[in-house]
């Protein structure tokens, strides 16, 4: 038996807050996870760096923006920026619009976002990509590669650039960060030039899938990929999601659009739900 003057010896330290949970692993910085991604691919220590230094200048020329934040038109004027301003070679420009692309390329997984471009009402919109299909999609990615990789080989491998970049990078337009994420299955030709080269998927598969895929599953609704953007709304509503929220990731100008999905909650015309239904 314990003395009588004994105290017990704590099982574990105590600390000044015993019972406070662990702190949090803070999330990587970007540029961190841009040196993951690089050495994961095995570039060299000197790419690395080089990268790196371009990723800190586009953030610093936009006012420490984030990444995330930005797109194509930021891209363009940093870009024009080392050319006019700058003076850079065209080979330095080269190598800082290869860092840019192989940030969005290989970095943004991991922001779960998805950038719309010339969406509805000729906008570009960012919206969330779901986790569920981020390894799927990943992997897809790495197919896509492979068939690129072939067709560089073959000769071929380049897609038509958007506007004027074409002149201004001759050589972006065979990059693997300008290649269509879902490219068709075979090349085309020109009959004037003998040219090859892929387009997107065409819109008609997909259409044609999703036909398929609602008579399978026996719905007497019609319904085609634009119901997918309906139920996109209605759920995220039916979340909790804030209406405004809901109109920004659709592309709506007018919040009045939006408000069209508040009908099929049963919550009243502005979408609230009584708080005597959660009593």
């Amino acid at each position: 038996m314990p003395e009588a003057n004994s105290v017990p010896v704590p099982s574990k330290p105590v600390g000044r807050y015993p019972d406070r949970a662990p702190a949090a692993t803070p999330k990587p910085k970007l540029l961190d996870r841009l040196r993951e991604a690089l050495r994961s691919r095995h570039y060299s220590r000197r790419t690395e760096q080089s990268y790196c230094q371009w990723v800190k200048r586009f953030i610093f020329f936009h006012n420490k923006r984030h990444p995330v934040d930005m797109a194509e038109a930021e891209i363009n004027a940093f870009l024009s920026h080392l050319a006019v301003k700058d003076r850079v070679s065209a080979s330095t420009q080269t190598q800082a619009l290869s860092a840019l692309i192989f940030l969005y390329r290989h970095v943004d997984f991991a922001a779960s976002q998805i950038t719309v471009r010339d969406g509805k009402g000729a906008k570009d919109r960012l919206t969330m990509l779901s986790q569920a299909i981020k390894v799927p999609l990943m992997e897809h990615l790495k197919g896509v590669q492979m068939i690129h990789q072939r067709d560089l080989q073959g000769g071929w491998g380049r897609v038509f650039l958007p506007d004027a970049l074409a002149r201004k990078y001759p050589n972006a337009a065979a990059e693997w960060g300008w290649q269509w994420v879902f490219p068709q299955e075979n090349r085309w030709v020109s009959a004037r030039t003998g040219e090859q080269g892929r387009h997107h998927v065409d819109e008609s598969i997909v259409q044609k899938a999703v036909r398929a895929a609602v008579r399978k599953a026996g719905m007497a609704k019609h319904a085609t990929c634009h119901t997918f953007r309906h139920s996109f709304a209605t759920h995220l509503l039916e979340d909790g999601y804030d209406i405004r929220t809901v109109q920004e990731l659709l592309g709506h100008e007018d919040v009045k659009t939006t408000m069209i999905y508040t009908h099929v909650l049963n919550r009243g015309g502005k979408g609230v739900r009584s708080p005597m239904d959660s009593l």
